[in-house]
């Protein structure tokens, strides 16, 4: 049974602390079994959301680039890893461009309603919010929360996990750190060996439930 991952790197700075991070997860996830993609956003061409509205009358967003069809594939996936460094206390502005412009299926939920997730598919789709930041501070992460929150709400993924580590200016980098890549790996291949078991465990129900 396969189990598809897919991370997303916003980080503009090409394999730094947080897209190492996000490399380690998805090698955990790769050990697990699974396939994985990941995509860097910076490589991306996309723009902000115009705020126009008119996805709230259409379902679709008017603007033609490369956003829509990076969030129509990442629904396809079983697991969606979202990684970003604490910029000024949030989240990139690469990855926050990527999150408004997921309007459009907020709009089809939310005002159209043509979109719906049953809560059997949000459980067996998993999001992993995955930061690293350079203050020692314990809080530094909460301002990124709500965001990815609203992102893994709009695509139909349970909010599952967090791996974050902090204080990488005392490191000196994520790979001085003594747990952080370590914790990355075993929680990749855990989040696939969990989606597995809700995948089988709902195949069997449903031939119970089929059965004479």
């Amino acid at each position: 049974m396969e189990t598809r991952v897919i991370g997303i790197s916003g980080s503009p700075h090409r394999h730094g602390n947080t897209e190492t991070l996000l490399d380690a997860f998805l090698e955990g996830a790769e050990s697990g079994g699974a396939v994985t993609r990941k995509v860097v956003l910076r490589e991306l061409h996309y723009s902000p959301c115009l705020g126009c509205n008119v996805c709230h009358k259409t379902g679709e967003c008017v603007v033609g680039d490369d956003a829509p069809g990076l969030l129509g594939e990442v629904m396809t996936y079983d697991c969606l890893a979202v990684a970003s460094p604490i910029y000024s206390m949030a989240i990139t502005a690469e990855l926050k461009g990527l999150i408004d412009r997921a309007q459009y299926i907020w709009a089809k939920k939310f005002v159209l309603k043509t979109l719906y997730f049953e809560n059997e598919h949000i459980q067996q789709h998993k999001g992993i919010f995955i930061s690293t930041a350079g203050l020692p501070y314990p809080n530094v992460f909460d301002t990124a929360f709500p965001s990815i929150t609203a992102l893994f709400n709009i695509l139909g993924f349970e909010y599952f996990d967090n791996i974050v580590a902090n204080d990488m200016d005392r490191y000196h980098g994520i790979k001085n750190h003594p747990t952080a890549l370590a914790e990355a790996h075993r929680k990749g291949k855990h989040v696939v060996e969990k989606i597995r078991e809700l995948k089988i465990d709902a195949l069997s129900r449903a031939s119970a439930d089929q059965s004479p």
